[in-house]
């Protein structure tokens, strides 16, 4: 205290002034309207600024809030669409709020992305307690990533398509000719989809979608564009080159499919023993 009252003597003058100069601009603005509007618009203009620049920190400490809530959001349409069809959903809300869900979209993060060795996978942080299982399809927004090959309780690994061992079912968008997605290990950006005929139509920069005959992945997932082709050896079949649509180098957020009707097709396919 003894401090402060010596500071407020040692600089009584300068105080009084500011008191003075603080008094004299108070009367100035309460009495000529022109100088208390710009005030006004002055005081304005600097909380302005102050109020967007807390908006800015607020926004920016709650991103992975809004980032999760979007995720859940893409989740959600991502399952209407697969499950309805972009053509009748529409049709179809207006006459029912029940969804006959066929697949089920699950969100995740990913912990770890190998895709420089030969057999690559990647780790995400849903496991068996989120009802995560093997054989489940893994995409992002932009097309496919692999297939969840082994799970633990709170994580689960991801066989990548950047994997020799990886054989996905895969199709020419714009027609029903049918192949199998793999990789040669050249190149992270381009993916190989074989036994396509010889007498389908392949055009460079067609669109490669998943086919849907298998029960890991619905059909009309993306995958990417057709970027080069040519006829195999044998002379029957062509080699397509795919220029992926996710870079596989830098995969954050993913969504885990699961199809409901899988043990039901999977229980008709088994070999009996007649």
């Amino acid at each position: 205290m003894q401090q402060i009252i010596n500071f407020v003597l040692r600089n009584k003058t300068f105080l009084v002034f500011l008191l003075l100069l603080g008094l004299s601009l108070f009367l100035t603005i309460q009495s000529h309207s022109y100088h208390k509007s710009k005030f006004i618009n002055s005081s304005n203009a600097v909380t302005g600024t102050l109020y967007q620049f807390s908006n800015g920190i607020g926004q920016y400490f709650n991103l992975r809030k809004e980032n999760s809530a979007l995720l859940e959001e893409n989740r959600m349409l991502k399952s209407i669409v697969h499950n309805w069809g972009v053509d009748t959903i529409t049709h179809h809300l207006k006459d029912s709020l029940i969804l006959n869900e066929h697949f089920r979209f699950r969100t995740a993060d990913v912990y770890k992305n190998s895709y420089s060795q030969t057999t690559n996978y990647l780790t995400i942080n849903k496991g068996k307690k989120d009802s995560i299982k093997i054989d489940q399809g893994v995409v992002t927004s932009k097309g496919i990533v692999g297939i969840i090959e082994n799970t633990s309780n709170n994580f689960s690994s991801v066989l990548s398509i950047l994997n020799t061992r990886s054989r996905i079912n895969a199709q020419l968008k714009k027609t029903n000719h049918i192949g199998s997605l793999v990789w040669d290990t050249e190149s992270t950006e381009l993916a190989q989809l074989i036994d396509i005929s010889k007498f389908a139509p392949v055009t460079i920069g067609d669109t490669i979608i998943t086919g849907g005959q298998s029960t890991i992945f619905p059909k009309g997932i993306l995958i990417g564009t057709i970027d080069s082709y040519k006829l195999d050896t044998g002379g029957d079949t062509y080699i397509v080159n795919v220029k992926l649509f996710n870079d596989m180098t830098n995969i954050g957020h993913v969504y885990v499919i699961e199809n409901l009707q899988a043990p039901e097709i999977k229980s008709l396919q088994k070999p009996r023993d007649d």
